[in-house]
């Protein structure tokens, strides 16, 4: 040992031999010797751990062993001079870095890593591989309710496939758990069965429908070998499988927790490296035409086309025929750096592994760990989840694509219960940035008492505030909630409405720094976005969404907080934000 560099754990090396070496008795004791050491120790002794006096090694077992990674290329320098060596099991990451593509490329010989075939590795890319990794079982807090125990241990059973009609398509999730035999397949890399969920509609329709698993041999079975399945059939390193068999086993930590403290140190080069653009004085020409024109306007949205009723515009049936083409479709692009008001967030889609690290560091700092998933390719709060379960956030891509984000444990509440505000934001340049507040927010609020009990994480009206499609809406003009709000906490609105406003600033010149394809002079937007305040008071980004729904704008006739505490009436929302938008007026906006 020296000066502490070295680290070593003393479990025993094995060394499997081919049959038919001949070994003196010298060196059997050696390897007596060895065997409880180090694989360091083991290093010392190189000039006995050697091809001239090992000719015929063939298998080395490394498990348990942590070595300082500075000596990652001197161990595989060493290991490459045994020729018949063909199967290695060693910690990933640990003494021999930390991918197995890598090692397995530096060592072309093996044929089996971890058990697992090399050619299948370097096939799929599998970065971390381990057959012998520990499976995760339940953890119970004997203070929990058996509810709320089998539902934490059900995430390591379940599966799920998702069922879509006419009327809704492809939003119900089915999760379900197979009978006892199903249950007791375990995994393998390298499967001899597949499961996949069958259902069956004697009439043709969900009502009749009946469930089964069908179970089917995919390999030669004999008797006494065991039926095993691919917890992840078809996913592949592209799909982070590594990362996803954290659901099921206990994978390694620190390469988690190195990859999350990568993923900061990059984003902290971002963020000192982003330099906003300027707002300019420069204002965006009117699209109004010579000659008291109208405007053809082609949109895929019900609500402009009965709304909209300007003489200045007129509805187009054909895009090509159209001076403005209005339409839903959006960019879905992954936000820089961690400003103050933007909850840690992961696209599990391409960043899983920070995410584990994230999670691990903050349960080793004793910090709380509640998440949200939200799907990023649906609304209304269609398969949301709030979960402080690991393994049930990544089985939870399995119904979709998800943004995992910070769940906000202390927010502002008001007559204890959660709600959160959105806000408006009119976009006529990227470059120069010009952008508008609508004078009027709507206040969202929960219907029930907010409260942070495990059995309340899956009550829709605890801990999500969109009342407008699930449960029972209670709206509330905005000047009253400001009032009652300011008097219950003894705050001043203005106040926190100046940090909303620096806030959705910065967060729109962000976008214009990080997205330059944005920057098109012909374009226009509007972005619904939605901000809750923490127990400080502070704005905290919960998501920006173009072209939001504006059934509530529509509907209701909302007093201003600012520009002098107008009424908008709702049926002229879209009225004043085409007058923005491709006029250049400033009614019921004001510039950010």
């Amino acid at each position: 040992m020296k000066d502490g560099a070295w680290h070593p754990v003393h479990i025993p090396v094995t060394l499997d031999l081919l049959i038919g070496s001949t070994l003196d008795t010298g060196l059997l004791l050696i390897l007596q010797f060895i065997c409880s050491f180090s694989f360091y120790d083991l290093f010392l002794l190189h000039q006995d751990f050697s091809p001239l006096k090992m000719p015929s090694l063939s298998h080395l077992n490394l498990r348990g062993n942590s070595l300082d990674q500075n000596y990652i290329e001197e161990l595989l320098k060493l290991l490459k001079t045994f020729s018949y060596l063909q199967a290695l099991e060693v910690d990933i990451p640990g003494p021999l870095g930390r991918s197995a593509v890598e090692i397995l490329e530096a060592l072309p010989n093996l044929s089996l890593l971890n058990g697992v075939n090399a050619s299948k590795v370097l096939e799929t890319r599998m970065h971390v591989i381990d057959t012998m990794l520990q499976p995760r079982l339940p953890e119970f807090n004997p203070d929990e309710p058996l509810v709320e125990r089998v539902i934490s241990a059900m995430w390591l059973y379940m599966m799920t496939y998702r069922l879509a009609d006419e009327e809704k398509i492809d939003e119900t999730s089915v999760w379900y758990v197979m009978d006892e035999l199903g249950s007791a397949l375990r995994h393998s890399d390298a499967p001899n069965f597949k499961v996949s969920p069958f259902l069956y509609m004697p009439e043709g329709n969900l009502a009749s429908a009946m469930s089964f698993s069908v179970l089917w041999p995919t390999d030669a079975v004999h008797k006494g070998n065991e039926c095993t399945r691919d917890f992840l059939f078809g996913i592949g390193e592209d799909k982070q499988r590594s990362a996803r068999f954290t659901a099921w086993f206990h994978t390694p930590q620190n390469y988690f927790i190195q990859e999350y403290e990568n993923y900061c140190k990059q984003h902290e080069m971002a963020n000192s490296a982003t330099a906003f653009p300027c707002l300019e004085d420069a204002k965006t020409s009117s699209l109004i035409k010579k000659g008291g024109s109208v405007l053809r306007v082609y949109t895929d949205i019900p609500q402009v086309e009965e709304f909209l009723t300007r003489p200045e515009f007129v509805l187009a049936n054909d895009p090509k025929e159209a001076d403005i083409i209005w339409t839903c479709m959006q960019v879905d692009e992954e936000a820089e750096g961690f400003p103050e008001w933007f909850q840690p967030t992961y696209n599990l889609e391409t960043h899983l592994s920070q995410l584990i690290g994230d999670y691990y560091v903050r349960k080793r700092d004793g910090l709380d760990n509640l998440w949200i998933l939200k799907p990023w390719n649906m609304a209304r709060t269609i398969d949301t989840t709030v979960t402080g379960d690991l393994s049930a956030i990544i089985r939870l891509m399995e119904t979709g694509p998800k943004i995992c984000q910070k769940y906000i444990e202390h927010p502002a509440l008001f007559k204890g219960k959660k709600f959160d505000l959105r806000y408006i934001v009119l976009v006529r340049s990227m470059n120069p940035l010009e952008i508008f507040l609508s004078d009027v927010f709507w206040v969202r609020l929960a219907n029930n008492q907010y409260s942070l009990d495990k059995s309340t994480l899956f009550e829709y009206e605890t801990h999500f505030t969109v009342m407008n499609y699930v449960g029972r809406l209670n709206h509330m003009n905005t000047p009253e909630f400001v009032m009652e709000f300011e008097k219950e906490h003894k705050v001043q609105w203005l106040d926190i409405q100046q940090r909303i406003r620096t806030m959705l600033l910065d967060v729109f010149k962000a976008a214009a720094t990080v997205h330059p394809e944005m920057h098109s002079a012909a374009s226009r937007a509007m972005y619904g976005v939605d901000v809750m305040l923490d127990s400080s008071f502070k704005p905290k980004l919960l998501e920006v969404t173009y072209c939001p729904d504006c059934t509530r704008a529509c509907k209701y006739d909302t007093k201003a907080m600012l520009g002098g505490g107008e009424t908008l009436k709702g049926r002229d929302f879209f009225n004043f934000v085409f007058g923005c938008l491709f006029l250049n007026e400033t009614t019921h906006v004001t510039p950010l």
